[in-house]
């Protein structure tokens, strides 16, 4: 955790604690049912891309949430 507070655009603290909390208390099998259920999502999707083209793509999907 950020022991200066710099946290990105709506997260804190507070936030993090939680996320932290829910991670570690989860069990094997939930954490495997939450990952498999990721990859059935029709909305999104999770694919292998080369790094340098992360930014980019963080940059489309960045202006698209935008549009939206």
């Amino acid at each position: 955790m950020s022991k200066n507070g710099n946290y990105p655009p709506g997260w804190d603290e507070e936030r993090v604690r939680r996320v932290l909390e829910h991670y570690e208390r989860q069990t094997d099998g939930e954490a495997v049912a939450e990952d498999e259920a990721a990859f059935e999502s029709t909305t999104n999707t999770a694919m292998q891309v080369p790094v340098d083209l992360v930014p980019k793509i963080r940059e489309m999907i960045a202006k698209r949430r935008r549009t939206a």
